[in-house]
């Protein structure tokens, strides 16, 4: 026994070492020995490849095929005003044949949602050679099905253990780093060394997802005293950021191993975490937001106004609360390639062990990054209005859909004043179009 446990302490000691000195090492110097950059080319054709025999294999037509991200749904649905469309059956008072149109629209949003869907994860155009994925196309022939096994094994008995390692060494040193700056007196020098310790921690956690980032317009990244605005879609979204730029975060407490690793991060760097259920918090946090934007010389903030995670086709509706602080926004666009795994975090039906799980079975994390040119609130503009121009130039940038809807339905109903405001709107044009003159002119005078 004593024989098997040092060859064991041998294996992990040699494990360890060429995990040290092949990527963390170069990862924490930012340098790149081509590892990533050969794993990424082999994978790329093995996919392509994999692609071509799928196409081969399948003979017709397949039902059973992923419908591509650009599709418009599974329905086709007719975009014409409410206005429009019943003035189409009548120019006067109320029909019976009004409630078709409510029913047709009804049934459109039972089939098929534009909310709902962005809650679930983004559907593919080929099959990726994962199982999560999978809707049969392994089977297609014996070459994908031993090419599908293989992958497996590399993903399971290696990739997973190296990633998990790589997350073991910069979480770890992303505590045991900012624990020991905090502990300096506050100045320039423990400002330069907790960005090292952000900076270097963040590339190895990057490793760790075998990410690959291309990062677009670097000429307007965030400055300091500013507030940088991104889409978000997973939880690394921070982590991505950071691997280009140190940031103060804004966010939720957490406990567990998160709560440690904010509490740790704290002592070294001005973050703000604070608990949503207290309205109190919120009103402490906006105050310390104006007060961090207003110094210069502190870090840019790094906010998600979305307030969820979104599935990575599109962007929803930004809480005004970060445009009501001032300053200037740095908005960000966030685009994930789908095609070597999945980013999306849908914390309704995965706990965040699950998800990592299965972020580091994937191939790779790939994603650009567009920094986008600073925007500041326009005269008479208030923070909605300016929240939406904000959203809408992320969503162009990014290529992804915009949504007017709360991120927040994912997880509550819709509110009564949406349903009432549709209600509203019927009855107005009934009274515009209705027979009674003294209706119609009190319309117009409200």
């Amino acid at each position: 026994m004593e024989d098997v446990g040092s060859a064991v302490a041998r294996v992990g000691a040699v494990w360890l070492a060429l995990v040290l000195a092949l990527i963390v090492v170069p990862s924490a110097l930012g340098v790149s020995l081509g590892i990533s950059e050969a794993y990424m080319w082999v994978l790329v054709r093995t996919l392509e490849w994999a692609t071509i025999r799928i196409q081969k294999g399948v003979k017709k037509p397949q039902p059973q095929m992923l419908k591509t991200p650009t599709a418009n749904g599974i329905i086709e649905r007719d975009e014409t005003p409410m206005e429009k469309e019943i003035a189409r059956l009548h120019r006067v008072d109320f029909e019976f044949s009004d409630i078709f149109y409510f029913c047709r629209k009804g049934f459109e949003a039972i089939v098929e949602d534009e909310v709902t869907q962005r809650f679930s994860s983004e559907e593919l155009v080929s099959w990726n050679l994962l199982t999560r994925t999978n809707v049969n196309f392994h089977y297609i022939s014996l070459r994908l099905t031993v090419v599908w096994v293989i992958g497996v094994i590399v993903r399971y008995c290696f990739l997973l253990p190296l990633r998990f390692t790589l997350a073991a060494i910069g979480i770890t040193s992303m505590i045991v780093g900012t624990t020991m700056v905090g502990q300096l007196p506050n100045g320039s020098v423990k400002n330069y060394l907790s960005e090292v310790v952000h900076l270097t921690c963040s590339r190895i956690l990057v490793r760790a997802l075998s990410g690959t980032i291309h990062y677009h317009n670097k000429e307007n990244k965030p400055q300091k005293g500013g507030i940088c605005v991104a889409n978000h879609t997973s939880p690394i979204d921070a982590i991505i950021l950071t691997n280009d730029g140190c940031y103060a975060m804004v966010g939720q407490v957490h406990g567990g191993l998160m709560g440690v690793i904010q509490r740790a991060t704290v002592k070294a760097c001005p973050h703000v975490w604070f608990e949503r259920s207290e309205i109190k918090d919120r009103h402490l946090v906006t105050k310390r937001l104006r007060e961090h934007v207003m110094d210069k010389n502190k870090l840019p903030i790094l906010i998600f106004p979305e307030g969820t995670c979104i599935n990575n086709t599109s962007v929803m509706m930004f809480k005004k609360g970060s445009f009501e602080i001032g300053g200037t926004i740095y908005p960000v666009a966030i685009k994930y390639d789908p095609q070597f795994g999945d980013a999306f975090w849908n914390s309704s039906k995965y706990n965040i062990v699950s998800y990592l799980l299965r972020i580091m079975t994937s191939w790779a994390i790939v994603c650009n990054v567009w920094y986008m040119p600073p925007m500041v609130r326009k005269e008479g503009e208030d923070a909605v209005q300016f929240a939406n121009r904000v959203k809408s130039a992320i969503a162009r940038q990014g290529g992804l859909t915009e949504l007017p809807w709360d991120g927040g339905l994912k997880r509550a109903k819709v509110k009564d004043t949406f349903k009432e405001e549709q209600q509203k709107n019927y009855s107005k044009m009934l009274v515009r179009n209705g027979s009674i003159g003294s209706l119609s002119t009190g319309t117009e005078s409200d």
